[in-house]
């Protein structure tokens, strides 16, 4: 009977510890600009073209998620990720006016798909809400022309639309002008009810926070 407990305990405990470590494997790392510049300032690359203008997300724009999980015990990180991103950005001077972005639910993948089958039908439903949107509700003046290479750091105001629930979110963001195009990089901490969004949690197996992180990376070029 000892024998037994000891067996079904190590089985319990050493099962989702062997599963996390050597199967599932380390989570995806946090997002991160590509090439971290400077801290803001306008140093002495700045060019008289300046950087107003329409600028579109492109290749090498990701978008995702990042959740706390308990696995019977036994604690991880959850992450899942789409570069089916799309949207732009219009500046006027060195004030960002407009901006609006779409993200294609269903090809938000992680590493595990038993994890992708619960993402996609009774957590997100992708079916019957296939895109996340965000629209920029209030101007976001960037001081000075940043120089190639330098980083501002602001925040976004505007209108998230996930899982057919609207709400208004205060993202912060770094964006590094490039040479050629710019990297904007932000997440922000979502309650999973405040968007309708059933616990993700599974009786007995899985347990996760009540919340999450929303990361995106945004590459943008001259539209």
């Amino acid at each position: 009977m000892i024998a037994v407990v000891v067996v079904v305990a190590v089985v319990a405990v050493g099962g989702p510890f062997v599963f996390i470590h050597f199967i599932e494997g380390p989570p995806a790392p946090r997002l991160v600009l590509p090439k971290a510049g400077t801290t803001s300032g306008t140093g002495a690359g700045a060019t008289a073209s300046g950087i107003g203008g329409t600028w579109k997300v492109s290749a090498g724009s990701s978008a995702g998620y990042r959740v706390q999980e308990v696995l019977l015990g036994q604690s991880t990180t959850a992450v899942g990720r789409t570069s089916q991103v799309t949207g732009q950005v219009e500046i006027g001077g060195t004030t960002v006016e407009h901006a609006s972005f779409t993200v294609d639910m269903a090809s938000v993948v992680s590493n595990q798909p038993q994890r992708n089958a619960q993402f996609d039908g009774r957590i997100m439903d992708v079916l019957r809400y296939p895109t996340a949107t965000f629209q920029l509700t209030h101007p976001i003046p960037l001081g000075p022309l940043p120089a190639v290479g330098d980083t501002v750091h602001v925040t976004a105001t505007g209108a998230l639309t996930l899982h057919g629930v609207t709400r208004t979110v205060a993202v912060p963001l770094s964006a590094e002008r490039l040479a050629t195009s710019i990297d904007v990089l932000g997440d922000t901490d979502l309650v999973f009810s405040d968007w309708g969004i059933d616990n993700p949690s599974i009786a007995g197996f899985v347990t996760t926070a009540d919340h999450g992180t929303l990361e995106v990376l945004l590459h943008l070029t001259r539209g």
